[in-house]
């Protein structure tokens, strides 16, 4: 039977890994389970050029990107430290375009989502990257809901993973919908490796701990929020404590935070929530209230968004 073409893009200093944790994943899914739909995978490149990682190993491409044809079962972008002159490439953004229209799904891995951002194919919608990079995708391009903390979030046809062996969860994941759990997890344990990371499942959060503002007046309202999480922390009342005016305020938080001081807000409550469901006994109610979240609906809806589990299950998964 035809099997499932998978093409995986790079370009000049994609990452190894980003590539790799597709390709072998989906090679031992054909090898191991004999599906009666395998993985036909295909590495492609601009012209076909062999494609350079650090630190200095080349890869060969498979085809050339302008001379893929569809239909396409799923396309991934690969990250890697050349992602930004990859996005600023019209070749490939007009191709990776063209193939997402014949694709049925669409994702990709670390800062291979500002990539797909580039060709206007992540508007409106809710993904992930590296934590690193998070902020500079969200500045670049506002109407994208960008999300540090998952290790990979799918939106419709379209999935993001966080980085580098992220990619191997949203394989995994990609298997498991396609010929069931057990390949799944027979190809987890060949790759020893979980089955799998659920994919709200946090990046390392001692990476998520961004350092300080250096703007003096962002920096005196995040340790005002943070000291007062249950407090009217509404625009108006954050601006007048600032002493500038809410729009002002406004553009300072996209400029040094990525966010506006709502969507900050909310994410700092939700955080300081998780934390009091894994360290304390405290009811849902108690939890809600302690971190200005009011209502325990509230606290689960935040949750939901955030984590893609109500807080109960949230608890019973992270509690030590």
């Amino acid at each position: 039977m035809v099997g499932r073409l998978v093409a995986v893009v790079g370009y000049d200093n994609a990452e190894l890994l980003d590539i790799a944790c597709v390709t072998t994943s989906l090679d031992m899914a054909n090898g191991f389970g004999k599906p009666r739909t395998p993985y036909e995978v295909v590495v492609v490149s601009p012209g076909q050029h062999p494609i350079t990682c650090r630190p200095g190993l080349v890869l060969q491409s498979s085809q050339a990107l302008e001379k893929l044809t569809g239909p396409i079962d799923t396309l991934i972008v690969s990250g890697g430290l050349g992602f930004a002159e990859a996005a600023a490439n019209p070749l490939i953004v007009a191709h990776v375009q063209r193939l997402a229209a014949i694709s049925r799904r669409v994702a990709s891995v670390c800062t291979g989502a500002g990539i797909l951002a580039a060709a206007g194919l992540l508007d409106g919608k809710r993904v992930t990257t590296h934590w690193r990079f998070a902020r500079s995708l969200a500045s670049k391009h506002p109407a994208i809901e960008v999300d540090p903390h998952p290790i990979f979030i799918r939106d419709g046809k379209i999935a993001t993973a966080a980085g580098i062996t992220s990619a191997l969860d949203l394989t995994l994941a990609f298997i498991e919908e396609d010929h069931g759990v057990e390949l799944a997890r027979m190809v987890a344990r060949m790759l020893v490796t979980y089955l799998q990371r659920p994919g709200n499942q946090a990046q390392m959060s001692m990476f998520m701990a961004a350092p300080p503002p250096e703007h003096h007046v962002v920096r005196r309202v995040i340790d005002h929020i943070n000291a007062d999480l249950p407090g009217n922390l509404d625009t108006a009342a954050l601006a007048e404590f600032a002493g500038v005016t809410p729009r002002h305020l406004t553009r300072l938080f996209l400029t040094h935070v990525g966010q506006p001081p709502g969507r900050f807000i909310r994410e700092a409550r939700t955080a300081a929530a998780a934390h009091l469901l894994v360290t304390t006994s405290l009811p849902l109610p108690d939890v809600a209230s302690r971190c200005g979240l009011g209502s325990v609906e509230t606290l689960r809806q935040a949750f939901l968004r955030r984590y893609g589990i109500p807080p109960s299950r949230y608890r019973a998964v992270h509690k030590a």
